[in-house]
């Protein structure tokens, strides 16, 4: 076997050199960080290495069994890490993803690649990527070339996609429970989200509502929530300990419908979390819907998300449809983690730019992309 060594920032770049260099044949061996540069010790840069192989001959079956082998044996006795959890996850898929390109042909038909390209500008998950790629290949092979060429791969796609995100719920909140805590990071628009929603419930439904804001970070924060209220001519309480919002909680007890604000922070920092369970009670009366940005990169919603799931999070709300065109994000969520979708908002306009979908809807907001640019 022909071994190399590679040397990249991080590990996709790591891999993208190692599949440049042996293609789709190439079987990783070990992966390692590795501090390099620097003088006397200091200044130190963090890199990644992998050592891959290439052997027409090797039994790729076998090596990806040993493989997760040694990462289960390395979880089994290793410490609990957050940073060598996420490098373990991240191995496991580059090895799930390298099982399903081996089984790719070495070229794949144009109609294919254009697919590939596009879903992969729309930031879909390289592992899910690679599943519907393997079956859209499949099913393109076993056409004639007048079929194909007539084919609705739009529907395709559709129903492909559509059946990987059965499992999860797509609804909006429908008051089967008092309260109603958006979280997530600062400047995804939660407070204006909650604006929408509470809107919605004293407008259209009738409903008794109560806005509860523990964002004593920003006074613009509470004062824009506290002018939503006025407008609503609806009570708004400010917690800053949890005392506040414990006081805050009885007042509304009476209320159809209490609608809490949490601060907006760096929640890629643990500390945030904790410091927001210190003053919310995440009780089984309460649910929590993680507000999150399209705008953002997907990579950095998988963390967030991951941060938060421990409160735990009901569903999500995705916002700022209308500022992007990369919507992968509204797929990726509900296949790997099963998370449900509750709201997505495309607009400022209170209370009239905020929509339930079907996973049908997020699937056909995708492909309109693919559409707008062909």
């Amino acid at each position: 076997m022909k071994v190399k060594k590679y040397t990249a920032q991080n590990l996709p770049e790591a891999m993208k050199l190692v599949r440049a260099d042996l293609g789709s044949g190439a079987v990783i061996l070990n992966t390692r960080e590795v501090q390099v540069g620097g003088i006397f010790g200091f200044f130190t840069k963090k890199k990644f290495e992998i050592f891959a192989g290439l052997d027409q001959d090797i039994d790729y079956q076998q090596t990806i069994k040993q493989t997760n082998n040694r990462v289960k044996d390395h979880q089994h006795f290793s410490k609990p890490d957050e940073e060598l959890t996420q490098e373990i996850r991240h191995l496991k898929k580059m090895v799930q993803t390298l099982t399903i390109q081996t089984k790719q042909s070495e070229t794949k038909a144009p109609l294919v690649e254009e697919w590939e390209t596009f879903l992969k500008n729309q930031e879909l998950d390289s592992l899910i990527l690679n599943e519907l790629i393997t079956a859209l290949s499949s099913k393109f092979e076993n056409l004639e070339e007048n079929e194909a060429n007539q084919y609705d791969w739009n529907t395709w796609v559709t129903n492909y996609l559509g059946a990987r995100m059965k499992k999860s719920e797509f609804s909006g909140f429908h008051y089967e429970t008092k309260f109603l805590n958006l979280i997530g990071p600062t400047g995804v628009g939660k407070t204006t989200t909650i604006a929408k929603i509470g809107a919605k419930a004293v407008l259209k439904d009738g409903k008794r509502v109560a806005f509860i804001t523990t964002d004593t970070y920003r006074i613009a924060a509470i004062d824009q929530l506290k002018t939503y209220a006025e407008i609503l001519n609806i009570p708004c309480e400010v917690a800053y300990t949890a005392d506040d919002f414990k006081k805050a909680k009885e007042r509304f007890k009476d209320y159809d419908l209490v609608l809490v604000d949490s601060a907006g922070r760096n929640f890629l920092n643990r500390f945030y979390i904790e410091e927001l369970q210190r003053i919310v009670n995440f009780d089984k009366d309460m649910k929590n819907y993680l507000v999150l940005a399209l705008t953002s990169k997907y990579k950095d919603m998988e963390t967030i998300y991951n941060q938060f799931k421990s409160l735990p999070v009901h569903k999500v709300i995705f916002t700022k449809k209308d500022e992007t065109k990369t919507l992968g994000a509204m797929i990726n969520l509900p296949i790997l983690n099963g998370m449900g979708i509750g709201y997505v908002t495309n607009g400022q306009n209170v209370p009239d730019d905020m929509f339930e979908a079907t996973a049908d809807e997020l699937i056909q907001m995708l492909i309109k992309e693919k559409t707008n640019h062909d």
